[in-house]
């Protein structure tokens, strides 16, 4: 497209938002939705069902996206609770109707009380008793309530669900599709109706009647516990069966920012009809949702019952339990195999037909992937290999003590298990003087119980390198990281030794691993939060792009959006050399609204002389427990472009040099000075010693002087810089002395690439 085409293509909705530009009467987006919950979490494929959604900004026109094409949804119902405000307001009309209704019985000539007054005192009474019948959690205290219909052909398993309002879109949520018939308890929200006999909004939060309800297996059954309450399913089964509950919780939800240990802890029991305990589980292996497998003894009811291992609970606290004879596979081996090779996998579990599975793998890149068994029309849970570029080889007992060790020629993939407790694998390779090796234990982030710990030693048995624990940000699902990983340069020519062993002192068929020997590989992997992303038509919105390197690669990255429609761009598309993370932006076009868009990010660098371009996986920067964060994948990266926005332009020349100890002008365009008048900027997550110390301008036209603190700031620093702009405005409602100024967002300028050098020398 020739620049005069672009030109005015750009033109007619630029004038347009000049010419509406107005602050004062708009000042800012609406905030996007969160979604806190979703209840029920899933439905049977082939079946209608109502699920209400928990959480934040939920109002106005609401629209769900699934990431499967087997579920349609129809908008029901929205429900918040009431201001205080308006719970007196209510109080103070129901207050003069029963007025009206006592005058009106002691006295004729007075107004009549009607049925439309009677019909409006029920009203009241309805909203009053709903209002708020716990303490409400901002996060999850609005409920939209959702119709869905899940297509009879819909694929089993969990896809994601986002709402988008006039706010944007919200984070993803897992919804699952699953083949077994439904049993949900009744939704609890805050603006719940209270329990039987239970007239005040401020009952104590576990005066709900715990649940006890009759179902026929094979079932799932969802729930969602309160403080206290114990949840308790009944259903008969005969004498032989192997009774299997897999419990989704901490599957569902993985981590809430807000509660210890950062997410819904169940625990499980059976019970038989005299109330006897048979079993019972809070984890299966190092995964915090329990798994029960129990062989009935005799013929006759039992009751399944789940509860949080400590009685805490609320509304987030959601659950889904697949209960009956069901195909459930513990353990396979090897954990992976050859690209391109038939791969057969010994299978073991319970309910399985099979026990061993063989895969044509031609097909598949190198990667993870999942596995299932059907039994009948049931799938059984799903498991993860992993396919290899290269070839590997099977561990070969005995290997446990160094002069038995298993010698490998590099670079080696070896597929073992730790087969016993107490047992060890040990294998020798030879190695050179000053030459690098990375022996890595994939085996937690495969499945495997195995805590793996891994030692490096010489011939002499000398311990070089040791590394029990090593912490993969891939891995954003996992908070044990029980996989080991040792880089060493070896001090001379000779024969090594590695010794791989259960840092718990356990072993099993179960505890398998993959072990890799190479030298270093550098590369790295991407991740770009958030996975949903919200901005107005030619405005700009700030993206983070987390760069998770491997064996020393320590480059430049550029980045770039692929095949991305018309108009987007990013600015400070690089993550400097040595850096794991930039803050980018993108910014919308301005033809673009109320439009949804997927969007595809891409990184390149120069990784032994060639290039190498990895995919940015979308995912969710969540909290655990107040404190941890994890980088959570989602499947899709989204793009919402709602309503107009006040463009900026850097005039500038970039990359902007930071001086140690001096002030810097950046020039920053903008049509919104002439809107509001004065335009104020603040840095956010700016490098430390970097401030904004003042800004002014007109004619659209804004300086923007930084500080640079020459105590803190370096030279040989590179980055983006983040300005968002805002404006002060005073409330036109407000009067007299009353009158408050209201700061109001703007938006965020295209990201300013800088660099810290040092300040000249001094003219003799």
């Amino acid at each position: 497209m020739s620049r005069w085409k672009t030109i005015l293509r750009v033109l007619p909705p630029l004038l347009a938002l000049l010419a509406n530009l107005s602050f004062a009467q708009n000042p800012a987006q609406r905030p996007a939705p969160h979604i806190g919950f979703v209840y029920p979490a899933g439905g049977q494929k082939g079946t209608t069902l109502a699920v209400s959604i928990g959480g934040q900004n939920l109002s106005g026109d609401v629209t769900a996206y699934f990431t499967s094409t087997g579920v349609t949804a129809k908008f029901a119902s929205y429900e918040r609770p009431l201001t205080g405000k308006e719970t007196q307001e209510l109080r103070d009309e129901l207050q003069k109707l029963q007025e009206k209704r006592t005058e009106a019985r002691a006295d004729a000539t007075k107004p009549a009380f009607t049925v439309a007054d009677e019909q409006r005192v029920a009203e009241i009474r309805d909203q009053l008793a709903k209002r708020a019948n716990r303490t409400a959690n901002p996060v999850i205290a609005e409920t939209v309530t959702l119709d869905l219909t899940l297509a009879a052909d819909a694929v089993p398993g969990a896809c994601e669900l986002r709402l988008k309002t006039v706010g944007g879109l919200s984070n993803p949520m897992l919804f699952c599709i699953g083949q077994l018939p439904e049993f949900a308890e009744k939704v609890a929200t805050v603006t719940s109706e209270p329990a039987a006999g239970q007239n005040t909004a401020q009952a104590p939060r576990t005066s709900r009647a715990h649940t006890n309800l009759p179902i026929t297996l094979p079932a799932t059954v969802n729930g969602q516990i309160l403080p206290g309450e114990v949840d308790r399913f009944h259903f008969a089964a005969r004498a032989g069966q192997r009774l299997v509950a897999v419990v989704s919780a901490r599957e569902l939800i993985p981590y809430l920012a807000d509660a210890v240990p950062g997410w819904f802890q169940a625990t499980l029991a059976l019970r038989d009809a005299t109330g006897r305990e048979l079993a019972y589980d809070d984890d299966y292996r190092f995964n915090p949702d329990p798994v029960l497998a129990y062989t009935i003894p005799t013929t006759g009811d039992y009751t399944i019952e789940i509860k949080d291992a400590i009685y805490r609970g609320r509304e987030d606290f959601v659950y889904r339990i697949a209960i009956g004879e069901l195909p459930f596979v513990t353990s396979i081996f090897p954990l992976g195999g050859t690209r391109g090779q038939r791969t057969t996998f010994a299978v073991s579990g319970w309910n399985l037909p099979v026990d061993h599975l063989a895969m044509e793998t031609k097909e598949k890149m190198p990667g993870t992937f999942l596995l299932s068994v059907r039994n009948g029309e049931v799938l059984s849970n799903s498991v993860r290999f992993v396919l290899d570029a290269q070839p590997d080889c099977p561990e070969v007992e005995p290997d446990d003590r160094p002069e038995n060790a298993q010698p490998l020629t590099l670079p080696a993939i070896v597929n073992g298990r730790i087969e016993r407790s107490g047992d060890v694998d040990v294998f020798r390779f030879e190695g050179k003087s000053g030459g690098e090796i990375v022996a890595e234990v994939f085996a937690r982030r495969l499945g495997s119980p195995l805590d793996s710990v891994l030692k490096l030693t010489d011939a002499s048995g000398k311990q070089l390198a040791l590394n029990d624990d090593f912490d993969d940000k891939a891995a954003g699902l996992l908070t044990h990281q029980a996989d080991s990983r040792i880089s060493f340069k070896l001090p001379a020519d000779g024969i090594y030794f590695l010794t791989l062993a259960d840092a718990q002192n356990q072993g099993g068929p179960e505890y398998a691993y993959r072990l890799h020997v190479h030298a270093p590989q550098p590369d790295f992997e991407l991740r770009v939060t958030p996975s949903g992303v919200n901005v107005r038509a030619g405005a700009s919105t700030p993206l983070t792009v987390y760069a998770l390197r491997r064996d020393g690669f320590n480059g430049e990255i550029e980045l770039s959006l692929r095949e991305a429609p018309w108009g987007f761009t990013l600015a400070g598309a690089k993550i400097p050399a040595g850096q794991d993370k930039v803050q980018v932006t993108l910014t919308a076009p301005f033809g673009s609204q109320d439009e949804l868009f997927d969007l595809t990010l891409a990184g390149v660098a120069t990784i032994g002389g060639k290039p190498v371009a990895r995919l940015a996986v979308p995912a969710e920067d969540m909290m655990q427990a107040f404190a941890y964060r994890h980088l959570v994948p989602a499947s899709e990266f989204k793009v919402a472009v709602n309503g107009r926005g006040a463009p900026f332009r850097v005039l500038s020349k970039t990359p902007v040099q930071l001086v140690p100890g001096r002030t810097i002008h950046v020039q920053i365009a903008t049509p919104a000075a002439r809107a509001v008048g004065n335009v104020e900027f603040e840095l956010g997550e700016p490098p430390e010693g970097v401030t904004v110390l003042k800004s002014s301008g007109s004619g659209g036209t804004i300086d923007v002087v930084l500080a640079c603190d020459a105590a803190k700031i370096k030279p040989g620093l590179h980055g983006n810089l983040l300005l968002n702009g805002f404006s002060q405005r005073t409330n036109p409602n407000a009067k007299g002395a009353g009158a408050r100024t209201q700061r109001v967002p703007l938006g965020t300028v295209p990201a300013i690439p800088f660099e810290v050098v040092a300040a000249p020398e001094p003219s003799s």
